[in-house]
């Protein structure tokens, strides 16, 4: 339906959205990118709507104010990698290295975020290939594909066929989470929904789990905050 300003300091970007299954206004910030979406029932203005808006705008506020900072990857930047901050420095040679408390990128500086996020993913894929082979191997079950993406609605997926999907951004988690994040979704292998059978699977494969989501919770949209770009 578009976009609408809700008036300001500053002016938020309102996305509507019409649905014929929706009974009343709703609005909704995504906790991951800060994206404002108004849901319209059939029948219901977009002046309505937007009158609607502007009475939650207090609490659209709010919740926006609360969000993680982005934080354009460069150098000097600080990025969590493994669940360590690293400060993101100038490298020597080619590639990209890990220390202790640093990313060294060698190379072009305006580039280093972009190349930076490259040699995560490659981390990323490594790590959870890792794990996913580990919990796999203690269900008693192969897997299909594994595919990386940058997903903003979960952290993993398991198609029926066997295929397992996971966000990058785990990488930036403590190794823990990442962990448990894979055997949740290897878990799907065997029981395709989140019933009690399911957990008692995760429980099984990888042990108690319940401090790892709960992280994840309370951390896992600040990982969306960093640009790779």
């Amino acid at each position: 339906m578009g976009q609408h300003l809700l008036p300001g300091n500053p002016p938020v970007e309102v996305n509507l959205k019409r649905s014929a299954r929706a009974r009343r206004i709703s609005l909704r910030v995504s906790g991951l990118d800060g994206k404002v979406t108004l849901t319209l029932p059939r029948g219901v203005s977009e002046r309505e709507g937007m009158a609607f808006a502007r009475e939650k705008a207090q609490w659209l506020r709010g919740h926006l104010d609360r969000r993680a900072p982005l934080v354009p990857v460069a150098l000097g930047a600080v990025v969590p990698v493994e669940g360590v901050p690293r400060e993101v420095r100038a490298g020597r040679g080619r590639g990209v290295a890990l220390a202790p408390d640093a990313l060294l990128v060698a190379g072009d500086p305006d580039t280093a975020g972009r190349r930076a996020g490259a040699w995560l993913k490659a981390l990323a894929r490594d790590r959870l290939a890792a794990a996913s082979d580990l919990y796999a191997g203690r269900l008693g079950r192969g897997y299909g594909r594994l595919t990386l993406r940058d997903t903003r609605s979960r952290w993993g997926s398991c198609t029926a066929d066997g295929g397992l999907m996971y966000s990058w951004r785990l990488i930036l988690a403590p190794p823990e989470v990442l962990a448990y994040v894979a055997a949740h979704e290897v878990a799907h292998l065997e029981e395709m929904n989140h019933s009690a059978a399911f957990w008692a699977t995760v429980e099984r494969i990888h042990g108690p789990w319940k401090a790892q989501r709960t992280w994840l919770r309370e951390n896992g949209a600040a990982l969306h905050g960093y640009r790779f770009d």
